[in-house]
């Protein structure tokens, strides 16, 4: 059965992947992990799980189904880059004036309609990602790239370039899974991180510390571990790097860089800013923090200390490889902890992505959902700050649930819920990116969702609302629809001698729905 796992094999096993730094944990060894942990494993790498990608692992062991998660990372994405790419920055100003001109002043005396290139294009390279995250046979990268864009933020509000942005998203993607340590340096030179926190202006005469002050706060060891002369001694150091105003690209000028005696974290030297990043990469609170941050993401909000140790050590010793990482993680006995299930909150991509990709929507064009998480405060290549989302139980407040079940609701109420191949079953659709493809109307705009259609046989009520089942749900009986949708027994209550459509409703509505 092919699911978004990918039909990959494991290649080079556990050495290979961990250098003799990590184990498996005997307790589970070689066997079945069953439908619990398959489904729990699955909700925090995937967006959103399906019954049949559920029981393609369940008779799998664990350490195995998590070699294969990781096993052979894509690096690229698989929806074609927009076409505007290859506009550099000068030229996109250029035309963003024009545009600007154009709408302040009107032609001939009226009122024109004039799409301004910067927010088109920002529109179009939201709506690209997202398609990603839909239909991308590997989530867990995805799930990466996000995690990096949350840790070294950049946004389009301040950058205004958005195909900076896109190559941006794309070395979070190839380092998805790869080498913090290279990703590191590789943001240090990133054009669109070099512009938003105004390193392309920095020179020694006025080095500017925005970068330096959040590469120690945010980036490497965290509050408490430098103080003020170490963030100015490492502005120094990135003095001269900068960005080409023709091109975008990442531009260093030798004349323009602070080549003085600095003293940063106790050691002297005429540091320039690969040297900072060696010091910060051999401190060992760098690889404590982001083992920490990872934790929060995929495993609790509580971070074990003792744990956190002993994964930083080995991250650390291993040369800051995250591929062996990930591997320890989930295969820690915290991940697998039954009280860790259902013990984080969905972000709000999480929640609409992973609704999508579960119920098989047919979704024309994607501005609707881009325009559903900003309404629920993640909209992605803008944060809102420097810190990126805070996450956790940050994505909930009264307001914000409600918003969550009223976008749920439409989801509900006003979309097909329909085979898109006319009822092909999803262990026949070898490529699922090609069938959503070809299933996609040429539509300029959208509401949220695409207007129900009838579905012969598939017709279903539940309070009042048409309901129909997508292939990725159909045939599947209520208590295994309450088990897929739900990390625990539902708060408000469903009744599964329903209807499934009937019962896929309320579970969606359901409280325990938000979480994962």
């Amino acid at each position: 059965m092919s699911t978004r796992l990918g039909r990959r094999s494991f290649v080079g096993g556990a050495a290979a992947l961990s250098a003799g730094l990590w184990s498996v944990p005997p307790a589970h060894a070689a066997s079945a992990m069953g439908f619990d942990d398959a489904r729990h494993l699955l909700s925090r790498t995937s967006f959103g799980v399906t019954p049949a990608e559920i029981r393609s692992l369940e008779a799998v062991d664990y350490a195995v189904a998590v070699d294969r998660l990781l096993a052979d990372p894509r690096r690229e994405a698989m929806t074609p880059a927009p076409d505007w790419l290859g506009m550099g920055p000068a030229e996109l100003q250029h035309r963003q004036k024009t545009a600007e001109a154009q709408r302040k002043q009107g032609l001939d005396g009226k009122k024109l309609e004039i799409m301004l290139p910067v927010r088109e294009q920002g529109r179009e390279l939201r709506n690209w990602w997202v398609e990603e995250m839909i239909t991308t046979d590997q989530p867990l990268v995805e799930r990466m790239t996000l995690f990096w864009h949350g840790h070294f933020t950049s946004s389009l509000i301040k950058v205004r370039y958005p195909s900076s942005l896109f190559r941006q998203n794309a070395l979070f993607r190839r380092e998805a899974l790869g080498n913090y340590a290279t990703l590191l340096r590789a943001v240090a030179r990133d054009p669109a991180m070099l512009v938003y926190l105004d390193g392309r202006e920095s020179v020694a005469r006025q080095p500017n510390e925005n970068f330096a002050r959040e590469l120690l706060e945010l980036f490497t060891l965290g509050e408490g571990q430098y103080g003020e002369a170490d963030i100015k001694a490492a502005a120094r150091a990135f003095t001269g790097w900068s960005v080409d105003r023709e091109s975008g690209r990442f531009v260093e000028h030798p004349g323009r860089h602070d080549d003085g005696q600095k003293t940063f974290l106790g050691k002297s030297g005429r540091f320039g800013g690969d040297e900072i990043l060696t010091i910060l990469l051999a401190h060992p609170r760098t690889a404590e923090m982001i083992v920490e941050k990872l934790w929060r993401e995929f495993v609790s909000l509580k971070p074990d200390p003792a744990e956190v140790t002993r994964l930083a050590a080995g991250f650390r010793r291993g040369g800051y490889e995250i591929k062996p990482l990930m591997r320890a993680l989930f295969l820690s006995a915290a991940f697998r902890d039954p009280v860790n299930r259902g013990a984080l909150i969905k972000s709000p991509v999480d929640l609409i992505v992973g609704t999508v990709h579960v119920l098989g929507l047919p979704v024309p064009e994607k501005t609707g959902l881009v325009r559903m998480l900003q309404g629920l405060g993640q909209v992605p290549f803008d944060p809102p700050n420097v810190k990126g989302w805070a996450g956790g139980e940050s994505w909930i407040s009264t307001y914000t649930l409600l918003l969550r079940q009223q976008f749920l609701r439409r989801m509900i109420e006003a979309t097909t819920v329909a085979p898109m191949d006319g009822g092909m079953r999803m262990a026949d659709r070898p490529n699922r990116r090609a069938d959503r493809r070809e299933q996609l109307p040429a539509a300029e705009t959208m509401p949220m969702m695409e207007p129900a259609r009838p579905v012969e046989g598939r017709s279903l009520r539940n309070a009042g609302n048409e309901v129909r089942l997508g292939s990725t749900l159909a045939g599947v009986d209520s208590a295994m629809l309450l088990r897929t949708l739900l990390p625990h027994q539902p708060i408000d209550g469903v009744d599964a001698n329903h209807t499934a459509g009937a019962v896929v409703a309320s579970a969606l509505l359901d409280t325990t729905y938000q979480l994962k």
